[in-house]
Parts: structure tokens; C-alpha cells; sequence
């Protein structure tokens, strides 16, 4: 695939893939989320994932969610833990439209009291949406159980006392210590040559006062495996159980990514689902995760089940984890988990909105983007070994967390 770059004289750096098709994909991704909070701000970096679409110096509110509705197009935002994206999907020839709006939203927001205080109510209905799911929250709680007082543990919605008391002044305060010009990507994937689409970005982006960087991210405090029962009025029992990880700049998360795919990934196949659903009719729902970070990582195994079969799960996947930690893969049972994620990857690739925010954020972190061809010679080069030796420290039982709702 061919990408091209260009770097804006404030920080902000494009990157633009051009493909022959009408729909078009673009955003902008920011360095900052949830993790960025201090304790005053939690919850802040998802309030202003909405409110930044509630006025601008020339818009309403009206007039921005119309913007790209007028012509067939969807203007989004989501919010994680170190990331904030602001991103449209349009017809091609609607590109100037598009980043005209994502600039304007983006720098030019003027937060109404007025519309601040109604999407206050917006968020404290997601929150309390989010506690009546119980499979969900128990993500949240998981983390805060393993990042335990660290910013990094938070969850990203925040508590209703802190939405509440949110002003505008503090949403420009953490915009303008949050918002670093040299942590912002545009990411592109659509029918515009690179030039047309460097003098777009130019003139929408360009004039956006540079501001660096300066701050470093504190890392997490050194991990301690904990565990957590607490009481819930659900039919279901759900569990959780994991361990801290390698972060986004070691070589070893990628045997790692291999090895949770093969454990409990998306496939039908998986170990976990095999052992829980298809052979003994435990659990509906088993997975396991793993998500790098700047400086930490998570890998975590969840599952629900009826009240009868807890332990009886977490018999089965104790048991699989431990093959994996005592027993290396046969070279058929290698190149099948290879092949997998392989063909998941290039079918991932197909979906270009999937592709414009998976390039920006890798150029984000890395200024740079490793080709599909870089990436499969990484995976195919992961040997029986180095599985054996990522099970071993990170799936060892003695390292895991476990939380479960009774």
C-alpha cells in the first residue's frame, strides 16, 4: 500500500492513502484521552468528544450536524484512553467540506453554556446506560482494579459529580494543555491526489497555532495481582481475569497479539470458545483482549456463565492457559494460528474507514507505517519459543487479577 506524508509548519502531520472508489474517509487523531485527566478532569476528555459539535465562531449546533448530512455523509468522534479522533465519511468530491468541518470543530468550538449544560444530561444517561450492563462495566471495573489509583484505570464516562460541575473554562483549560499540535494526525484514505489534498489541509489546518508537547505521561506503579468479588443483582455470573502487558513499543506484543487470538479471539475457533461453548455448553460469551499502551498493557479473559458453572469455566480456562504455558505449538497448530490472524488482518485492511484510522494512529505513535507485507513477515517470523516464553509471563496464574459480579 502507498502512503504519503506531509508535515504541517505547526506539528500537525498528514497521512494520505489514495484508492479509486466514490466513498471517501477522513479524520484527526489526537495524542490525549482519559489518561490525561487529573482527578478534578475525570471524565473530561468524553465530555468534549460531545460538546465540540455543539457551536463553533460560525456555526450552531444545527448547522453542524447538517453539514454532512446534506450531502450523504456521517461525521463521528470517539474517545479512549490516549487517544481523541474526530472523523467523516463522505463522497470524494465533498473532501474540501469535510476537512473544512473537522478544522472548525476541531479548533473553533465555543461550548454554549446553554448546550453544555443539556448534553450534561446526555452523558449522565449514557453513565447510568452503562451500569445497567453489567458485561461492560465489568471492563471498567477490571481495569481500575489493575491500574488501581492510576489515571490509566479510569473509566473514560467519568462520575456524574464531576460532569455535573464541568464549566467552559475548564474544557479550554484542558483543550489548551491537552491539544498539542505535534500529537495530531490527519488520516486520509479516498479518490484526491496527495497535492490537491496538501493544499485542503494547508489551508484549513495550517493557521492552527503550534503548541508542543511538553509534559511525559506518568507510567502506571508497579502492578500487584489482586482479587475482587463483588455483589450484583444479575441472573448471569461474569468474570474477569488478566494481567498487565507489553506496551506499544515492545517487539513482543506481537507474538502476544497472536497468542490471545489464538486463546480467545473473534474466531469461533478459539480455544476458549471451543473448550467453554462447543464442548460443554458453559458460557455463551468467552473472550480474551489485549490492548498495548504507550507505556503498560492489558490482556484480559472474560467470560459470563450461569451461577452453577464459575467455577467449573475457570477450571477449563485455568487448564488452557497452562498448555499454553507447558506445552509448545506443533508447527501445524503454529501456521493455522498465523494464517488466521493473517487473513483477519487483510480483511480488516478491506474496510477503509477501519484503514484511515488504524494508519493514523500508527503514524501518531510511530511516524511511520510499517507495510502488510512488514506486518505479515513480523507474524510469520514468531516461533513455538517465543509463545511458550510470552505464555509463561504473562498468562502464569500466579500474575492474574480476577474480578467477578456474584
Amino acid at each position: 500500500m502507498l502512503f504519503e506524508t506531509h508535515t504541517l509548519s505547526n506539528g500537525i502531520r498528514l497521512i494520505h492513502r489514495q484508492v479509486d472508489q466514490k466513498v471517501a474517509h477522513c479524520g484527526i487523531i489526537l495524542n490525549t484521552g482519559s489518561r490525561d485527566e487529573s482527578e478534578d478532569e475525570w471524565g473530561i476528555a468524553h465530555f468534549i468528544e460531545h460538546v465540540i459539535f455543539k457551536g463553533t465562531t460560525k456555526r450552531k449546533a444545527y448547522h453542524i450536524l447538517n453539514r454532512m448530512e446534506d450531502v450523504g455523509g456521517e461525521l463521528n468522534a470517539y474517545t479512549t484512553k490516549e487517544e481523541t479522533c474526530i472523523y467523516a465519511t463522505f463522497l470524494d468530491k465533498d473532501y474540501k467540506r469535510a476537512l473544512e468541518l473537522i478544522s472548525d470543530i476541531s479548533f473553533n468550538s465555543i461550548f454554549p453554556e446553554k448546550e453544555l449544560e443539556k448534553e450534561k444530561e446526555i452523558v449522565l444517561d449514557e453513565i447510568n446506560s452503562y451500569k445497567d450492563s453489567p458485561s461492560e462495566l465489568i471492563f471498567d471495573d477490571f481495569e481500575d482494579l489493575i491500574f488501581k489509583n492510576d489515571p490509566i484505570g479510569r473509566n473514560i464516562l467519568g462520575t456524574p459529580e464531576n460532569i455535573k460541575q464541568f464549566t467552559k473554562e475548564n474544557i479550554q483549560n484542558f483543550i489548551k494543555n491537552n491539544f498539542h499540535t505535534d500529537q495530531m494526525v490527519i488520516s486520509s484514505v479516498g479518490n484526491i491526489s496527495f497535492k490537491k489534498l496538501v493544499k485542503m489541509v494547508e489551508t484549513f489546518f495550517a493557521k492552527i497555532p503550534q503548541n508542543l508537547r511538553i509534559n511525559k505521561r506518568v507510567k502506571p506503579k508497579i502492578y500487584k495481582p489482586r482479587t475482587l468479588v463483588l455483589e450484583k443483582n444479575t441472573h448471569q455470573r461474569h468474570c474477569i481475569l488478566g494481567n498487565v502487558a507489553y506496551d506499544l513499543n515492545d517487539e513482543r506484543r506481537i507474538p502476544l497479539s497472536l497468542l490471545t487470538n489464538l486463546l480467545g479471539g473473534p474466531g469461533m475457533n478459539s480455544r476458549l470458545n471451543l473448550t467453554l461453548r462447543e464442548r460443554h455448553g458453559l458460557a455463551y460469551n468467552i473472550e480474551a483482549g489485549y490492548s498495548p499502551y504507550v507505556d503498560t498493557g492489558l490482556v484480559s479473559i472474560y467470560f459470563g456463565t450461569d451461577k452453577g458453572y464459575l467455577d467449573k469455566c475457570l477450571s477449563l480456562i485455568y487448564k488452557e492457559m497452562d498448555l499454553l504455558c507447558t506445552k509448545k505449538l506443533g508447527a501445524m497448530q503454529l501456521t493455522r494460528a498465523k494464517n488466521q490472524i493473517l487473513g483477519q488482518i487483510a480483511i480488516s485492511c478491506e474496510n477503509n474507514e477501519n484503514l484511515m484510522l488504524s494508519v493514523g494512529k500508527s503514524y501518531l505513535l510511530y511516524d511511520k507505517i510499517d507495510s502488510q507485507q512488514d506486518i505479515y513477515d513480523k507474524i510469520e517470523s514468531i516461533t513455538a519459543e517465543e509463545l511458550l516464553e510470552v505464555s509463561n509471563e504473562i498468562l502464569n496464574k500466579d500474575h492474574l487479577t480476577t474480578l467477578m459480579y456474584k
